[in-house]
């Protein structure tokens, strides 16, 4: 009896220890990676990397001069030898180390062992990075960071770059328009589009930056965000007349580009430029970022003068992205649907738009309509994207190369408050004023009166 009651003396808080580390690895997945996780880990690497690493195919032969310096001093076996390990740096996500690959190794090498060493070290995923040649990272992560997304806090703002969802390996994902000028968003109903669209309206509401919005969807997205636009377009009709103006706003901005380059001879050539951001910054106009949300609706047509219509908007919007990026105008175009049977022109857009960023979608056609001229391996990763995952997706560009990412909850509410405060930032464009949108006049807050209760009658 005296041995039972030690034992469940000692074993209930073991139980409950137990008990709190599988809560806390549910829940909080961060506090047990940084409680149990991120120590076990460690161990688990400092005291089998170098089995890991020859089980992986990732050790050579050692040189002659080592051979014989083992045999000279000790009587063991000589033994392959791993890539040079640097220091375990830890984070709040995993873990950073960086390997001096031996003579004779590639990254590609470590990278197709990266599901072994996952395992082998009992985290949730490892990510290989060149740094320089022969210098490669492992960034390991201790669990899935895309379940409940956290940003890091550290993230240093500027212009035309805005951190908007966080990748798989729990780096930042950030929109920068000065990197990618154009991009295609693409993603059915509730599929976290909209989530994206508010990041990135938000983070460019703080900024010296001329928003322009067109929303067929008679503005129901991009109308709560009036306040920081300096146009709105919410039908095709008003997007008719919109895209010349833009159009127009370019070409003077051409106009201003080439006439700079037309100075004395004797100026510095790194005075000479063709873009804006070679101008002086007093005669830097302001760069113009244009929203398309639900582009298939400008393709949409029901008569022969809807069609002359949608070939003229078609143009305007292929032009802009062609020639846009100079003149310091962006697209960000956003739909849900986007394929080739939309009419003509849409392939030759699309060609145009270097991002491309795709949701859950309903078909495979649009999948590879996004991905499949970049990163074909991508298409198959959008289209499993579950649908109680919403704000997933697949980001990828030009270079191929692609990944998952996640954009945080952020809601409506938020982001136009966002914008309310920054109204104060909408640029004097002469040639967007008639198109500024309404903004709606906030109705007082009301503060109950206090209730009066009537005195009791008495005889």
């Amino acid at each position: 009896m005296t041995d039972l009651a030690t034992l469940l003396e000692v074993g209930g808080p073991v139980a409950a220890l137990g008990g709190g580390a599988a809560y806390a690895r549910a829940r909080h997945p961060g506090v047990y990676w940084s409680t149990v996780g991120l120590p076990v880990s460690t161990v688990r690497l400092l005291s089998s990397y170098g089995s890991v690493m020859e089980a992986c195919g990732l050790t050579v032969a050692p040189s002659r001069l080592r051979v014989l310096a083992v045999k000279a001093t000790t009587r063991r076996e000589v033994r392959p030898v791993p890539p040079r390990r640097g220091i375990i740096r830890p984070t709040t996500t995993g873990l950073r180390v960086r390997l001096r690959l031996a003579p004779g190794q590639e990254p590609a090498d470590v990278a197709a062992s990266a599901e072994r060493l996952r395992h082998a070290w009992g985290v949730h995923a490892v990510y290989v990075t060149t740094i320089k040649p022969g210098v490669v990272e492992l960034r390991l992560v201790g669990f899935d960071v895309l379940r409940r997304v956290r940003m890091p806090r550290k993230l240093r703002p500027d212009l035309l770059r805005v951190p908007v969802a966080l990748r798989e390996d729990a780096t930042p994902f950030v929109r920068d328009y000065r990197t990618v000028p154009h991009q295609l968003t693409l993603g059915a109903t509730l599929s976290g589009k909209s989530m994206y669209l508010r990041h990135l309206v938000a983070g460019l509401a703080c900024q010296p930056v001329a928003l322009v919005g067109i929303d067929c969807k008679r503005g129901v997205e991009l109308a709560p965000f009036a306040p920081r636009l300096s146009a709105l377009a919410t039908d095709p009709e008003q997007a008719a007349e919109l895209l010349p103006v833009l159009i127009r706003e370019m070409e003077d901005r051409y106009d201003l580009i080439k006439a700079r380059q037309g100075i004395a001879p004797g100026t510095p050539d790194e005075e000479i430029t063709s873009d804006i951001w070679g101008l002086p910054e007093h005669e830097r106009p302001v760069p113009v970022v244009l929203f398309v949300d639900e582009v298939a609706e400008l393709f949409l047509i029901a008569t022969k003068k809807d069609e002359e219509r949608r070939d003229e908007m078609v143009t305007q919007l292929i032009r802009l992205a062609q020639l846009g990026r100079a003149a310091g105008i962006y697209l960000e175009v956003c739909g849900q649907r986007f394929g080739a049977e939309l009419g003509k022109g849409a392939t030759m857009l699309r060609a145009q738009l270097t991002g491309r960023v795709c949701h859950r979608v309903n078909d495979e056609a649009s999948a590879k309509m996004a991905l499949g001229d970049i990163a074909p391996e991508a298409v198959s990763a959008a289209c499993a994207i579950a649908p109680e995952l919403p704000g997933l997706a697949v980001a990828g560009d030009t270079s191929g190369g692609w990944s998952r990412i996640r954009t945080p909850y952020l809601s409506l509410s938020d982001a136009a408050e966002t914008c309310r405060e920054s109204a104060h930032l909408v640029p004097d464009l002469p040639a967007l004023k008639p198109f500024r949108p309404d903004v709606p006049v906030r109705p007082p807050v009301e503060t109950p009166s206090p209730v009066v209760r009537p005195r009791p009658v008495t005889d």
